[in-house]
C-alpha cells in the first residue's frame, strides 16, 4: 500500500508541474511556497502538504503562517472546493514539530504562538466552500487537528489517527479538544484523547471521525464527489447534547478522573486532569473550550512533567537511530528455549512478521509458546488473517532442526553458564555460514561464554525483558571478541522487531540488572528490618514508579533475584550484603513470586493481593530505595558499561518503568543535584553500611553529559 500511495503521489506532483492532473483539465502549481503546494483543477483547489527538507510532515511554525498565506491566495479566487493531503508516503502529519517547543520555558510565548495559530486553522475550518482531508498513513496529533478542521475526512486503508500529546505530559493545543468532542461520541473522543491510542481507518469511520475509506486509485474521484456534496457529513448532534450537557459532564469526568488516576496519578501527570477540566467546564461550548484549551496547553508545556516526557521522547528517538544500521537484515530466528523468556521472545519475532522456529526438550514448554502467541494476537486485536500468518511464521521445531537455516540463533535457556555452553556446542557447528548466536544471559559476563566458541566474533548478548511484548528494551551486549559487524546486524535486528536498543559492554549484570539489584535488594533488607512490604512499595509508587520493589521481585522471581544478587556479589568490587536465611527459605520452599502463586505477596489472576495495612515506612525508605539505583547507575557509566548517559536514561525508563515524568534516573539526579546525591549517599552509609559508599562520579559534574 505504501508502495501505490507513493507512486500516487509522485504522480500528482508531476503533473501539477507539467499540466493535466487525474487525466482531465488543467492544473496550476503554485511555486510561491516552501511547505505547501497548491494546484487548481476545474476549478478545485488542490492543496498538497510537503515539509522541505524532511522526511515526514510535522506542523512547524513555518508551515502553519505559510498556511495562512495559501488562505490568503485561495481568499483571492475563491475556488469552488479545497482538497488537502500530504505528498509524503508516510503519511498525512505526524503531529507538531516538537522541536520548536521543548526549549520554551515562558506561557506567554506559548499562548502567543498558539493563538497565531488558532488563527489560521480556524480561517481554514470557516472557509465558505467544502474542504476535504484526504488521510493516509501516519495522521496524529496536530496533523488530525487540521484535518478536523475540514468538513470531510477521507482515509486510505492502512491510515491511523490518534492524539499522542498525552504521552508528552500534553492534550490537544490546536483546537482539537473542542472539535473532536462535537465530532463524535464525546466520551469515545475522551478516551481517545486521554489514552493517546491511535484508530485505524476502520474503526475511525465507525466512530464519524472519518466520513468514507476509499482506496487509493479512487481517492480523486471520491474527494470531487464530497466537494460536490454527495458524501454524507458525519453528524452527532443529538448524542452530543445528551452527553455534554452540564448534568452528564460533571458525573462522566468524575468517572474519567479515578480511572486516568489509577495509570497517571495527577500529581505526576497533570494532562489527563487538565484535559478533564476543559471538557466538565467547557464542553458545551466550542468556541470557550479552543480558547481556554489555549492556556491549558501552555500551562502544561512549560511544566516539568512535559520537560521530561518530552525528554523521553528524544531518548525514544535517539535510541531508534542506533537500530539504523547498513547491514544485513535477520529473516529467520530460531530460538531455543521455550520457557517464559524464549517462549514470547520467538512470539514477539514472528508477530512482528520474522519466520521464528522455537525448540526446547519440553515438547509442552513450546505448545505453550504457541498458545501465548495466539493469545498476544488477540489482545492485539489482529483479523483473523493477520493472525494465521503470524501463526504460519512461528514454527514448532521438536527437533532443533531450525538452527541450520536461521540467520540468528537465540539461546534463552536457564541461567547456568554450563547449561549454556552444552546449548553453544550442539548448535554453533551446525549453524549456516554467516549466522549470528546470541544468548538472552540477564546477567552471566559474555567472556565466560565466548571462550569455547569457534567463532565468538559471531556471538552477542541479546537480554530482552520480561514481558517481551510490553518491555520495549533490549540490551545489546558487547564482549571483546565481538565483530562490528554482528553488532551492526544484532541493532538492525532490535529495530526490525520494534525495540529499543542499549549497547552496553560484558559486565556482571550489565546495566540494568546491575542497576535494579540494590533497589530489590535494599526492599528485602528493609522486610527483614519489620517494615510492611507493602508500605515500601507504597513509597516506591508515590515517587512514580510502575511498581514498588517488593512487588516487582516477586514478578521478577524471587530465584532469579537469588540467583543474579549473588552472582553479583561474588564479582562485584562493592559490597553487596546477603540475602536474609528467610529469602533463601522462600525460594527453597518453591515460593517464587508471580509465576508460583505465592512469594511476598500471593498472586490470583496475574495480580499481587495486597490490601493495605495502614502501617507507613520510615522518612528514609527512598533514598534507601532509590540511590543505590542512582549510584549503581553511576558507576556503570565511570567504568563505561555504557557510554551515554542519555541511553542510560532511556535504558532504565523503557526497561524499568523507571518514573517517566522524572526523564531518567541521572537526568534526576542531575536536577536533585550531585552534592545532594554524595552527601545522602555518605550520611546512608555511615547510619545502614557501607553498601551505601558513593561512586567517585559524583564528585564531577563533568562525568555525564546528558540532553539538556
Amino acid at each position: 500500500m505504501t508502495g501505490q500511495i507513493l507512486q500516487s503521489l509522485q504522480n500528482k506532483k508531476r503533473e501539477m508541474e507539467t499540466g493535466p492532473l487525474n487525466g482531465t483539465g488543467t492544473a496550476k502549481a503554485s511555486k510561491a511556497f516552501s511547505h505547501w503546494t497548491l494546484a487548481r483543477q476545474d476549478d478545485v483547489a488542490w492543496l498538497f502538504l510537503d515539509k522541505a527538507d524532511s522526511s515526514a510532515n510535522t506542523l512547524s511554525q513555518a508551515v502553519i503562517q505559510e498556511l495562512g498565506a495559501v488562505l490568503e491566495q485561495l481568499d483571492q479566487t475563491p475556488p469552488k472546493g479545497l482538497i488537502i493531503r500530504s505528498l509524503k508516503a508516510n503519511g498525512f502529519c505526524m503531529g507538531a514539530d516538537i522541536h520548536e517547543f521543548a526549549d520554551i520555558e515562558n506561557e506567554a510565548i506559548v499562548r502567543d504562538r498558539l493563538t497565531e495559530a488558532h488563527q489560521i486553522v480556524d480561517r481554514l475550518a470557516a472557509l465558505p466552500y467544502p474542504t476535504v482531508a484526504v488521510i493516509h498513513g501516519q495522521c496524529l496529533g496536530g496533523g488530525l487537528e487540521l484535518a478536523l478542521c475540514c468538513k470531510y475526512r477521507l482515509a486510505a486503508p492502512g491510515a491511523k489517527m490518534g492524539f499522542p500529546e498525552v504521552q508528552l505530559g500534553l492534550h490537544p493545543g490546536l483546537g482539537g479538544t473542542a472539535r473532536l468532542t462535537h465530532l463524535i461520541d464525546p466520551m469515545q473522543a475522551m478516551t481517545m484523547m486521554l489514552t493517546g491510542k491511535t484508530l485505524d481507518a476502520g474503526r475511525a469511520k465507525s466512530a464519524g471521525l472519518v466520513d468514507d475509506v476509499v482506496e487509493e486509485r479512487h481517492i480523486a474521484a471520491a474527494a470531487q464527489a464530497a466537494i460536490k456534496g454527495r458524501v454524507e457529513a458525519n453528524d452527532t448532534s443529538f448524542k452530543e447534547r445528551v452527553l455534554t450537557s452540564t448534568i452528564a459532564r460533571k458525573f462522566e469526568a468524575r468517572q474519567m478522573r479515578s480511572k486516568a488516576a489509577e495509570k497517571a496519578p495527577p500529581e505526576h501527570y497533570p494532562a489527563p486532569g487538565a484535559l478533564i477540566d476543559l471538557w466538565e467546564n467547557y464542553g458545551n461550548d466550542a468556541e470557550a473550550m479552543r480558547q481556554k484549551e489555549i492556556a491549558s496547553f501552555a500551562t502544561l508545556l512549560t511544566s516539568p512533567a512535559s520537560k521530561n516526557l518530552v525528554r523521553v521522547f528524544f531518548l525514544r528517538e535517539e535510541m531508534k537511530s542506533l537500530t539504523r544500521k547498513d547491514a544485513d537484515k535477520i529473516r529467520h530466528v530460531h530460538v531455543i528455549g521455550a520457557g517464559a523468556m524464549g517462549g514470547d521472545i520467538a512470539g514477539w519475532c514472528a508477530f512482528k512478521g520474522l519466520k521464528a522456529s522455537l525448540y526446547d526438550m519440553e515438547g509442552e514448554a513450546i505448545v505453550k509458546a504457541v498458545r501465548d502467541a495466539r493469545k498476544l494476537c488477540q489482545k492485539k486485536h489482529l483479523s483473523d488473517r493477520e493472525e494465521r500468518a503470524v501463526m504460519d511464521r512461528l514454527i514448532p521445531d521438536f527437533a532443533n532442526d531450525g538452527v541450520r537455516q536461521a540467520d540468528l540463533v537465540i539461546e534463552a535457556v536457564p541461567e547456568k553458564a554450563d547449561i549454556k555452553l552444552k546449548v553453544y556446542q550442539d548448535a554453533e557447528p551446525r549453524m549456516k555460514a554467516g549466522a549470528l548466536l546470541a544468548t538472552n544471559t540477564s546477567s552471566i559476563p559474555l567472556d565466560e561464554l565466548a571462550g569455547s566458541l569457534k567463532r565468538p566474533e559471531r556471538f552477542v548478548g541479546l537480554h530482552f525483558f520480561n514481558p517481551v511484548a510490553k518491555m520495549q528494551l533490549v540490551e545489546i551486549v558487547k564482549h571483546e571478541g565481538v565483530s562490528e559487524e554482528t553488532l551492526d546486524r544484532a541493532h538492525r535486528f532490535v529495530g526490525q522487531i520494534d525495540r529499543l536498543p542499549a549497547p552496553v559492554r560484558s559486565s556482571p549484570g550489565f546495566l540494568v540488572n546491575r542497576a535494579l539489584m540494590p533497589y530489590l535488594l535494599e526492599a528485602v533488607l528493609m522486610v527483614d528490618e519489620g517494615v510492611d512490604p507493602k508500605a515500601i512499595d507504597k513509597v516506591a509508587e508515590d515517587f512514580g514508579m510502575p511498581m514498588g520493589p517488593v512487588e516487582l521481585a516477586d514478578q521478577v522471581g524471587l530465584d532469579i533475584c537469588l540467583s543474579v544478587g549473588e552472582m553479583l556479589g561474588e564479582k562485584l568490587d562493592v559490597p553487596i550484603p546477603e540475602f536474609p536465611g528467610w529469602f533463601r527459605e522462600k525460594v527453597d520452599d518453591g515460593k517464587l513470586g508471580k509465576k508460583t502463586g505465592e512469594g511476598f505477596y500471593k498472586w490470583k489472576d496475574g495480580e499481587a493481593q495486597k490490601k493495605s495495612s495502614g502501617s507507613k515506612a520510615p522518612d528514609d525508605t527512598l533514598d534507601r530505595l532509590i540511590l543505590p539505583m542512582l549510584n549503581a547507575c553511576m558507576t556503570c557509566l565511570t567504568d563505561e558499561v555504557i557510554d551515554s548517559a542519555d541511553v542510560l536514561d532511556g535504558a532504565m525508563i523503557f526497561g524499568t518503568g523507571f518514573a517517566p515524568f522524572r526523564g531518567g534516573p541521572m537526568h534526576y539526579a542531575r536536577s536533585r543535584g550531585y552534592d545532594n546525591i554524595r552527601t545522602r549517599l555518605q550520611t546512608l552509609k555511615e547510619t545502614a553500611g557501607p553498601r551505601f559508599q558513593p561512586d567517585d562520579g559524583w564528585h564531577a559534574s563533568s562525568t555525564v553529559q546528558e540532553r539538556p
